[in-house]
């Protein structure tokens, strides 16, 4: 367990340095200062009487939802990249041999380098997450109903996408991994909203399309379970049936099968992962 956690301290310090980060906190600072002058510009209507404090509140609600969504999918463009290198790009260099030719074994190494990666990308999410709900409440005076469910809702999204990341890092090259990763979560994420649609409109076959990717890929369902976290309770009260199709508007809470679904899916992917880089030639 020492020489895991070693390892994980390692990925972590690694991820650090890389110029992803750069790049991450150069876009999550932009996202946090748009949206905190569009959150200021709200609370500006709301003190002028063009908005009544509830109608500014219910805005803030489905604003955060899309300020968020736009959280994740910086995340995905993080861990993805990040994943990447775990064991193409080092396999490729020449560092998983020089590591792997000590007494240490695949699974515990590539174990290691997935729990620095979780605990970097759950970090960010967490923290940029946080500062973002800060805004909200500073600007607008709107604090969500269970903002500590939907960070964590938005970690396991996060999770998810790291351990594919991690599974197509033992098939294919870097930069190959990581565009897969990103294509599947916004492949997952537009049918959802496809499904939803359906559902508004009545189309049973339609809405299947939506159930079923967040089946195959938990990404969607854990962002929607989220979405209901944030947003205000107000919020459904003022949408008919067709609130199934708004595509930052989640219905209900996630269900626990569900829950237990997602995390049955990571231990199955990082299974294979851990089986693909056994079999991997260094």
């Amino acid at each position: 367990m020492s020489t895991v956690l070693t390892i994980a301290g390692l990925t972590l310090r690694e991820a650090s340095r890389r110029r992803v980060l750069l790049a991450l906190a150069v876009l999550t600072i932009l996202l946090l200062g748009l949206s905190a002058w569009g959150f200021s510009r709200l609370a500006a209507e709301s003190a002028q009487g063009s908005l009544t404090t509830g109608e500014a509140r219910l805005a803030a609600s489905q604003v955060l939802n899309l300020v968020m969504f736009g959280f994740s999918l910086i995340a995905a463009l993080g861990t993805a990249f990040l994943a990447g290198p775990t064991v193409s790009g080092e396999t490729e260099s020449g560092i998983a041999l020089a590591v792997l030719a000590r007494p240490i074994r695949r699974s515990a190494f590539l174990l290691g380098k997935w729990l620095g990666l979780v605990a970097f990308g759950t970090g960010f999410v967490g923290l940029a997450g946080l500062a973002q709900c800060l805004i909200v409440r500073w600007t607008v005076d709107y604090w969500p109903p269970n903002p500590a469910a939907a960070l964590a809702l938005l970690a396991g999204e996060t999770t998810v996408l790291l351990t594919l990341a991690v599974l197509l890092s033992t098939v294919v090259s870097p930069m190959a991994s990581g565009v897969v990763t990103v294509g599947l979560f916004g492949a997952t994420w537009v049918a959802g909203v496809v499904g939803g649609v359906g559902t508004a409109l009545g189309n049973e076959d339609v809405a299947q399309v939506g159930t079923i990717s967040r089946i195959l890929l938990p990404t969607d369902g854990l962002w929607r379970g989220a979405m209901h976290a944030l947003q205000d309770p107000v919020a459904l009260a003022q949408f008919g049936p067709e609130r199934e199709g708004f595509p930052f508007l989640s219905d209900a809470p996630l269900a626990v099968p569900y829950l237990a679904w997602s995390a049955i899916w990571v231990a199955m992917i990082w299974t294979l992962a851990a089986l693909g880089f056994l079999r991997k030639d260094l």
